[in-house]
């Protein structure tokens, strides 16, 4: 079973927290820690596999927690569970790996600690490898930030100011350029093809000759990509087409 610690200064933030946790069936016990100080001796202590820190705490950032916790042989699962939403690339500097907001949402809450729990204790029995810091990409949802996995990202596209990053079955539209987006991808597998479309070479299931000598790429999870005359020469050579 799993053990749980919530690290909030705010006792009534704590005791929901804690009830929403608790409800999962493969939690088994929970820790609780107002100040970075009690949390270190929780951790040496109790030694969580999970860890809801919040980043506000009294005359404390959370943040300095994160920061000891990397020095740590092995850190718990870190997820930052806060009411602030613009911290979500400083969280994943120190090795979050997931971010909540405030108020906590029963759903949002337990997806979080079945992807905990998935990476943490895998079901199978293969040898275990260590988890590495997961070079996500956070991502601005209605009601929580996502991270998500390049590898895992199909297409990035942007219509009337509009950034949409597409997955195998979603489709997240958030804020910001598709030229800073494009830094955070990786150059191996990514190429522009349009002014508007960034693919992921790796999820290519059909190229077809398209107008104008134009392409159309059709990517494994049905979507259609345009790739425009002056991308066509980069495109082919990126994915060793003479």
């Amino acid at each position: 079973m799993t053990h749980v610690l919530l690290v909030d200064d705010e006792p009534l933030a704590r005791e929901e927290l804690a009830y929403l946790v608790t409800q999962h069936p493969n939690i088994s016990s929970t820790a609780e820690a107002d100040s970075v100080e009690e949390a270190m001796e929780q951790i040496m202590d109790k030694k969580p596999d999970i860890i809801f820190l919040d980043i506000h705490l009294t005359d404390e950032s959370g943040f300095d927690l994160a920061t000891k916790l990397k020095k740590l042989k092995k850190s718990p699962y870190l997820i930052f569970a806060t009411a602030y939403d613009d911290y979500a690339l400083k969280a994943f500097k120190v090795n979050a790996m997931d971010y909540i907001l405030k108020p906590f949402d029963e759903t949002i809450v337990h997806e979080a600690l079945d992807k905990a729990i998935s990476i943490i204790k895998p079901s199978d029995t293969s040898p275990k490898k260590k988890t590495e810091p997961i070079d996500a990409i956070p991502i601005q949802g209605e009601d929580r930030i996502f991270l998500v996995h390049p590898k895992d990202i199909y297409l990035v596209s942007v219509e009337d100011k509009e950034l949409s990053v597409h997955t195998k079955n979603e489709a997240y539209q958030t804020s910001g350029s598709l030229s800073k987006i494009e830094t955070r991808l990786p150059t191996d597998i990514f190429i522009k093809t349009h002014r508007s479309f960034i693919l992921n070479t790796t999820k290519i299931q059909e190229i077809q000759p398209w107008f104008n000598n134009t392409l159309q790429v059709t990517l494994d999870n049905g979507l259609k990509v345009p790739v425009s005359r002056s991308y066509v020469k980069p495109f082919k050579e990126m994915i060793g087409l003479s």
